[in-house]
């Protein structure tokens, strides 16, 4: 676990804490903080160190809770389009957490992104938590625990998780050769997210790309540039139709790799379960790409204001400045303002389910009105 919490001291010390006395140890916790700041590598150290305490191999335990194959520890994430399903927390935490455990001492239920369970979901497990069994224990994870319920919160233990400076998260980048530059702006533009910048500076940079030639072609000077595409938005949804693509595929190769071992009577329902998980899964990598797209076009004109501000220093694209100080010239600070208030408000309108195409044509139409 120390490693696991190299740059967070005070939660390191606090869970050690726990470990070492049972009279310390909550039987519920809520890891939060920012995105990225390691509470998902946390939580699953803190389940493979309470499930691993006085087993009779503890390093075996250990590793087979961080490979996720230990039957002691149950892990639920997002399963539909932008929450936790009310069922599975009836099924894989309420129920479960009625049953004594299989081969350790306690019984770990971990749930990631928790603000995303609706009212239902939440309240469905309160009273787990109100009164739980003597061996179960439960991590949830949250970058918003505002949006929890206060009941939630209110009965876990809270273990607050500091962002890690953008400075260090770039060493980092850098340390793995990444140019330096390139390391700085993608740090800063994950806001310390340490796994969103690794993204940005590998596999998502060509999303970087786009999302910034989609910001410029809003902006008066450019309309006959030769790079500059007459639908902007078609890119985004082109790649995030990939992304969905690709994360409907794995979900449906995983299915045919446990049809093979199954016997075909009796498989309809686990089908029919692997292919509603298909659609969902499919459905969230397509608006995370998305908006992800839309929060780096929203950075671009973050970084135009900071440079006509004088505040250059500020700037996220840090590897790009000498362009934003071109686009920079001449422009309306209110205008960028506002076009970063419309970016954000478009970005709020896609979780709701509304039409993209026709949602980001007028997105885009509006700004070329404001930042033109």
């Amino acid at each position: 676990m120390i490693e696991t919490l190299e740059h967070q001291p005070r939660v390191r010390i606090s869970l050690e804490a726990a470990l070492q006395d049972d009279h310390a140890l909550s039987h519920a916790y809520l890891f939060h903080g920012p995105a990225g700041s390691g509470k998902r590598q946390a939580a699953r150290a803190f389940a493979a160190a309470l499930i691993s305490a006085g087993a009779d191999d503890p390093d075996d335990a250990s590793r087979r809770v961080m490979s996720g194959v230990h039957p002691d520890i149950t892990w639920v994430e997002p399963r539909g389009a932008h929450e936790i399903l009310v069922d599975d927390v009836r099924t894989q935490i309420v129920r479960q957490a009625a049953l004594r455990p299989f081969e350790s001492r306690r019984r770990v239920f971990v749930i990631v992104d928790a603000d995303r369970m609706n009212d239902e979901s939440q309240n469905s497990l309160l009273k787990t938590l109100e009164e739980p069994a003597p061996y179960a224990h439960f991590v949830l994870v949250s970058s918003a625990p505002g949006r929890l319920l206060e009941t939630i919160p209110s009965r876990c233990r809270p273990i607050r998780f500091s962002a890690i400076p953008p400075a260090r998260v770039a060493e980092m980048l850098a340390a793995d050769g990444v140019e330096a530059g390139t390391a700085l702006a993608a740090a800063r533009l994950a806001g310390g997210d340490a796994r969103r910048a690794r993204a940005l500076a590998g596999p998502e940079a060509e999303l970087r790309t786009e999302a910034e030639a989609a910001a410029r072609a809003t902006l008066a000077g450019h309309e006959d540039a030769e790079w500059v595409i007459a639908e902007p938005w078609g890119p985004l949804l082109e790649r995030a139709a990939e992304r969905g693509a690709a994360a409907e595929a794995a979900v449906k190769e995983e299915l045919a790799r446990r049809l093979e071992n199954e016997p075909k009577r009796g498989s309809a329902g686990f089908t029919r379960d692997y292919e509603t998980q298909a659609r969902r899964a499919r459905r969230r990598a397509h608006t995370a790409s998305l908006d992800l797209s839309l929060e780096l076009i929203g950075a671009w004109f973050r970084d135009l204001i900071a440079v006509a501000s004088g505040c250059e220093d500020q700037v996220l694209n840090a590897d790009r400045l000498d362009v934003l100080r071109a686009d920079a010239q001449g422009r309306d600070v209110a205008g960028l303002v506002d076009a970063v208030a419309l970016v954000d408000e478009t970005r709020r309108r896609l979780e709701r389910n509304v039409l993209e195409d026709l949602a980001l044509e007028a997105l885009f139409d509006r700004l070329r009105r404001l930042a033109g």
